[in-house]
Parts: C-alpha cells; sequence; structure tokens
C-alpha cells in the first residue's frame, strides 16, 4: 500500500515539475498523514453514535458505526504492565509494551493469575476520598486506579506484583517507512524486504485521504500552493462521499 501511494502523490507532483519528495522527507509526511486519519477515526465515530442516538443512522451495510469499531478494534491491545514499584505500574510505552497507547480502556487486576475485577478510572482528587470510606474504599473484588504521568497506580495496595496488573488500550499506528535501495546514478528502488520496512496500518479504503493528507503536507514543503489546493480538494471529495 505505501509504495502505490507514495507513487500516486509523485505523479501528481512531477506532472507539472513541482519538484521531488525524498523518501524521508515522504516518510514524514506519510506519518503525519497516517496520525490524522487515525484521530479521525475516533471523532467520527463519535459523530455516528451521535446520529444512532438521534435515530438517523443507518443500518446493515450503511452502518459506519460497525465499521470505525472494526478499525479502531485493530488497534486494541492487551498485554500484562510492567511494575515500577508496589502498586504502581507503568503505562504502555515503547520501552514497557511496545506500544505507545492512544488510550487505555480497561485496566484488569489479577491475584495469582485469577481474574478479580475490572478497575475504575478514578481523579487524583477523588481517590483519597474513596481510599478513606469503609463503603467505597476500592477492594479486591472492586479496585481502582489513578494516572500521574508515566504511571498508573492500582488501590487497594495489594495489587502488587508484576502479573497483577493488565491493561486493554488503544495503540498509535506505527510509523510507516518506505524503504529502498539507492541505484547508481537512479531512482531508489522500493524495498520491502528491508527490516525496518512498514506499511500503512490503515485500510486500504484509506487510500485517497492518505494522498490527499501527503499532498498537502508536501505542497506546504515544496511551497506550491497549485499541491497543498489539490491535496485538500480531493481530502473533501472523499469526505463528502
Amino acid at each position: 500500500m505505501i509504495n502505490s501511494v507514495r507513487n500516486t502523490v509523485l505523479a501528481v507532483i512531477n506532472k507539472n515539475n513541482y519538484g521531488y519528495i525524498s523518501p524521508s522527507d515522504f516518510n514524514l509526511f506519510a506519518k503525519q498523514a497516517q496520525l490524522d486519519i487515525f484521530d479521525e477515526y475516533f471523532m467520527n465515530y463519535n459523530q455516528k453514535i451521535n446520529e444512532e442516538n438521534a435515530r438517523v443512522s443507518g443500518s446493515g451495510y450503511a452502518d459506519f458505526t460497525k465499521s470505525y469499531e472494526e478499525v479502531i478494534d485493530f488497534f486494541s491491545e492487551t498485554k500484562t504492565l510492567a511494575q515500577s514499584a508496589g502498586n504502581v505500574y507503568f503505562l504502555p510505552s515503547q520501552i514497557t509494551t511496545g506500544d505507545d497507547y492512544y488510550l487505555i480502556n480497561k485496566v484488569l487486576c489479577y491475584r495469582a493469575s485469577v481474574l478479580q475485577g475490572e478497575a475504575e478510572a478514578v481523579s487524583h482528587s477523588k481517590i483519597t476520598m474513596l481510599n478513606n470510606s469503609i463503603l467505597t474504599a476500592p477492594s479486591l473484588t472492586y479496585p481502582a486506579y489513578t494516572i500521574e504521568g508515566e504511571t498508573l497506580t492500582v488501590y487497594p495496595s495489594t495489587f502488587n506484583s508484576p502479573t497483577d496488573v493488565q491493561a486493554q488500550y488503544i495503540r498509535y499506528p506505527k510509523d510507516p517507512k518506505w524503504t529502498y535501495v539507492t541505484l547508481y546514478n537512479g531512482e531508489p528502488l522500493f524495498d520491502q524486504s528491508q527490516s525496518d520496512f512498514q506499511d500503512f496500518e490503515l485500510p486500504i479504503d484509506d487510500t485517497n485521504n492518505l494522498v490527499a493528507r501527503i499532498l498537502q503536507y508536501a505542497g506546504v514543503s515544496i511551497r506550491e500552493t497549485d499541491v497543498y489546493q489539490f491535496g485538500n480538494l480531493e481530502e473533501q471529495k472523499e469526505n463528502q462521499e
């Protein structure tokens, strides 16, 4: 997919001799374009939920809410969190879980590999009140957690073993990278066999959106208004369909 997107972008730019996008610049634009579209999944999903609540959404093949759920679920991960100290655990990151997280959906608490319950997210101002209450204090069956910086603290503090806490979260898409071999006195040749190759992780339906977004970034980079406007126009057409 990434090679097809790059070829399309270069074809549009080269048509009127606007300039050249190096592989490194393309990879930067591709990363940002993918993140832009990824962020929009959640905004569009929220819009479709509102339409469902207003009973103006479609069903069957026109059920776009389900489509967005399936796309977002592709980025879902459930992994054990690395322990920092006691009942404090590191949030998902490239170092701890291999993923940078976009949002935390669930925090699951275990004792001796047996699931005890799903922890409730609470604010720092609320957790003090909860811990001091006999009736509402977090328990093994009804745990709670707070987030501060790069760590997550689970209550009660009896959850304090390395395998006690798992998180189900939505990760960011991996950075796309168009890899190549350099030909002597020629153009770089696409080579997906390289170890750092990474294709787009978005559905193929987003190909046109990716091309349009990358063209906008490229237009700004090479200072060609026509390229940016073309990309913007293509994006508007795609959003209207």
